[in-house]
């Protein structure tokens, strides 16, 4: 039996539509796991459905927002009907917004509440829903994994963004906590981890790290000086460890937070 095996496992991933849910989605199915997408964004998640189906994949998605319990609720009775379980539960849905980020010519006092409260609601809230909703297929057939995408910005005050950095830190208390009540209350292989994806390049941080020239930001050299691989990191690069987390190898691995990050999370900065 290869323990690293996730054929035929059912995985459900929120924010499907994005780079980091897409790569993962693309390299679970190449190992022969079912698909389930779920976005607000319909059509990226065609797009990305469309492209695993091609290659022999089996995937299908679903418009869903990650802050309506209905909703989740209405997609995980469809996903039970067409595959009769879930096996994992992938929280890539995150994000952050202009007023919840300090400017370089802000402070702290120009931080906009209502943004702020969108950030946590999406970060936090945009994991916990999810969880309680697909935890209960769970629940019900004594095994499962969730796997929630922390950030660097949990451990370190990683400047400007505020609202994302104690999104996420909640975030993580919490998978460490449903980590505890699904051991302890319903079953000992249901498991609830992290990973903490050190800094990639995507649509939300492009212009803070990158020149419209390619070259580095300020703010991406300082990234880089602090990160001892000397570069940034590729979503493809996130897939080992989320294999990982998804097959039964990690059957003992519960409450984790695991970084994917170069080194940046180890390294002092001397």
């Amino acid at each position: 039996m290869n323990t690293f095996s996730v054929k035929d496992k059912v995985v459900v991933i929120t924010g499907g539509g994005g780079a980091l849910g897409g790569a993962a989605a693309k390299s679970l199915s190449g190992e022969g796991a079912k698909i389930v997408l779920l976005d607000r964004n319909e059509k990226a998640v065609d797009q990305s459905i469309n492209e695993i189906n091609t290659k022999g994949g089996d995937a299908l998605g679903f418009g869903c927002d990650v802050l309506s319990e209905n909703s989740l609720t209405e997609v995980k009775d469809k996903i039970v009907e067409r595959f009769g379980r879930i096996d994992v539960l992938l929280n890539a849905a995150g994000g952050n917004l202009p007023g919840a980020t300090i400017g370089e010519d802000q402070t702290i006092f120009d931080l906009s509440i209502e943004d702020f409260k969108k950030v946590t609601d999406l970060n936090l809230n945009g994991t916990v829903i999810p969880s309680l909703v697909f935890a209960k297929v769970m629940a019900n057939q004594k095994a499962g994994a969730i796997i929630n995408y922390s950030s660097m910005t949990v451990q370190r005050a990683i400047t400007r963004v505020v609202g994302y950095s104690a999104s996420k830190a909640a975030m993580e208390n919490f998978t460490r906590w449903m980590a505890v009540e699904m051991a302890m209350k319903f079953s000992g292989n249901i498991r609830v981890n992290a990973i903490a994806p050190g800094f990639f390049i995507g649509n939300q941080n492009r212009n803070l790290l990158l020149n419209p020239d390619g070259s580095y930001t300020s703010r991406g050299e300082t990234i880089i000086k602090n990160t001892p691989m000397g570069r940034f990191g590729e979503a493809e690069e996130l897939n080992g460890a989320i294999h990982f987390l998804c097959s039964e190898a990690s059957r003992f691995v519960t409450g984790v937070v695991i970084p994917i990050d170069g080194g940046f999370s180890a390294f002092s900065g001397v």
